[in-house]
């Protein structure tokens, strides 16, 4: 035999490395641990590294079974996997997209050049604008015509508005001329001092008869009063319409409409119908008025004409004091409402421009004209 390494043989003819006691016996395998690990023996390492165990994974033949599962699992979906069966076809043709081609075909892109309209196309373009518009505008004025002239028709037969004054019975061939109706018309602030307009306006007819009378008697007792008796006849025919349309009816629809226009007309006639009630109460004699002066002078005469004349005489005064009253409420009520002159003279020229017979007779002024231009050149 060869010579032995130090330490000498071992039973069985194996050196024996250092530290090696034949007598300890070895240790079997720990069956829970895996095969092929690493266990480091206790000969020369001493004390607590000694008592560790270190187990050290090596490579193993047998493969991990969750590897092998994904493996296997892999492999068998490729295996499985036909391109050119049919329902790989169908699919790849449903997730394909095809390219969509132009409806028409394809033309190059051509700059279009600007052409500016000529001064004439865009005289011609606005006039035909104009023309349009102003045909526009008087077919819209055709239908809002008609349209009022329907909802007139319409409130005239629900809710018509006959002529009640003058009161005058059914069976006269006479009609009345007028609509007045203070409720429904004037509004409440304003029924009170028209009313007493109305009244006024009674009273002065009153006294025109009573003048009448009283010029009558005068008349009878003295033939050259004759003229008194003539003149105080046509005063009452005249000033007894004329007062209730020339002032009594303005400010009746000034009340009604508060119209700037129908105030001013009242103030002044209503002046004048005042100057008109003082000349009568004087009683100037040759007039036609039955006053102080011509009631005096019949004092030395018939004393019961000059009675009769002296009352007369007191209701013109009574008339024209009532009326300088009324003249100072009616203003203040017209500085209340808010109107003025300027708003009068509109008023005005609408009135004026908006009327028919004004408008048909400016048209023939007009059209004779310019006939008569014609004719002459």
């Amino acid at each position: 035999m060869g010579s032995c390494p130090a330490g000498g043989p071992t039973p069985g003819g194996l050196p024996k490395s250092p530290g090696f006691d034949p007598k300890r016996r070895s240790r079997p395998l720990n069956p829970r641990r895996r095969p092929g690990s690493l266990v480091p023996s206790a000969g020369r390492f001493g004390g607590a590294a000694a008592s560790k165990k270190w187990d050290h994974p090596a490579v193993s033949s047998d493969p991990d079974p969750s590897v092998t599962q994904l493996t296997s699992t892999s492999q068998s979906g490729l295996d499985e996997f036909n391109p050119f069966s049919e329902s790989s076809q169908l699919t790849n043709a449903a997730r394909t997209t095809p390219a969509t081609q132009p409806a028409g075909p394809s033309q190059p892109a051509v700059l279009q050049t600007s052409v500016e309209p000529t001064p004439q196309a865009v005289a011609a373009a606005a006039q035909a604008g104009l023309l349009q518009q102003q045909a526009e505008l008087e077919r819209k004025a055709a239908e809002l015509e008609k349209k009022e002239r329907e909802l007139q028709s319409n409130a005239a037969s629900i809710n018509p508005r006959q002529n009640n004054w003058p009161p005058l019975p059914r069976r006269c061939p006479i009609k009345p001329c007028f609509y007045q109706d203070f409720s429904a018309d004037i509004p409440a602030d304003y029924q009170r001092i028209c009313k007493m307009l109305y009244y006024l306006w009674m009273l002065h007819s009153v006294t025109l008869l009573l003048n009448l009378l009283a010029c009558l008697a005068w008349f009878t007792v003295q033939n050259e009063r004759g003229v008194d008796f003539g003149l105080s006849i046509l005063w009452f025919v005249l000033f007894t319409p004329c007062a209730f349309l020339c002032w009594y009816r303005p400010i009746y629809k000034a009340f009604r409409s508060d119209s700037s226009f129908s105030f001013f007309v009242f103030f002044f006639i209503f002046f004048c119908q005042i100057a008109i009630y003082v000349i009568q109460a004087v009683g100037i004699p040759g007039w036609g008025d039955s006053g102080w002066i011509a009631a005096l002078s019949e004092l030395h005469g018939n004393l019961a004409v000059a009675i009769i004349m002296m009352v007369v005489a007191a209701f013109f005064t009574l008339c024209a004091v009532l009326s300088l009253f009324l003249l100072k409420q009616v203003h203040s009520l017209y500085r209340r409402t808010g109107a003025s002159f300027q708003r009068a003279q509109e008023e005005f020229s609408q009135g004026i421009l908006t009327n028919r017979s004004f408008q048909n007779a400016a048209a023939g002024a007009a059209s004779s004209a310019a006939h008569g231009a014609f004719r002459g050149n």
